[in-house]
């Protein structure tokens, strides 16, 4: 979208609330976005917020008989990205680091041994995409010097 900043930020609370039941269901008529929304809003303020977001271009509907079913425009996993994106640089410095070291090193929730394998397989992805990315471009490192990376700090081969 053409204005600064991740879409998201530019919701008010309630349309980010909305937003977010829309994302986890897929897609869903106004009195079921109204149960799952916290208070008591009416009908009809719940309605009114739908047609803003969807002049906002972040939902659209299609008509199921007699109602109108509302789905998020963005696919789900490019707001995922968006809002991870924005968690990472507002609350963890732009680390992508810091932000797995909280997720792994709380106290919430025990990972098990089946979900270590996955993320150990995720970071060993993208080791291998890095190296086929250096060996690309390695003509255009021959100056730099041997096993630093951009920090000083000795990096694995």
């Amino acid at each position: 979208m053409g204005m600064a900043g991740p879409w998201h930020s530019r919701l008010s609370r309630r349309e980010r609330q909305i937003m977010d039941i829309l994302f986890r269901r897929g897609r869903a008529p106004a009195s079921v976005v109204r149960e799952e929304l916290p208070g008591e809003p009416s009908s009809s303020t719940v309605r009114t917020q739908l047609r803003i977001l969807e002049q906002k271009g972040h939902v659209c509907h299609e008509e199921v008989g007699l109602r109108y079913v509302y789905r998020p425009v963005t696919p789900r996993r490019a707001a995922r990205r968006s809002a991870l994106r924005h968690l990472v640089e507002t609350f963890f410095d732009g680390s992508a680091e810091r932000a797995v070291a909280a997720l792994l090193g709380g106290e919430v929730r025990r990972l098990t041994e089946a979900e270590l394998e996955r993320i150990a397989g995720i970071v060993s992805e993208a080791r291998a995409v890095q190296r086929r990315a250096g060996q690309s471009a390695g003509a255009s490192r021959s100056s730099a010097p041997v096993g630093k990376g951009a920090r000083g700090k000795r990096r694995e081969p």
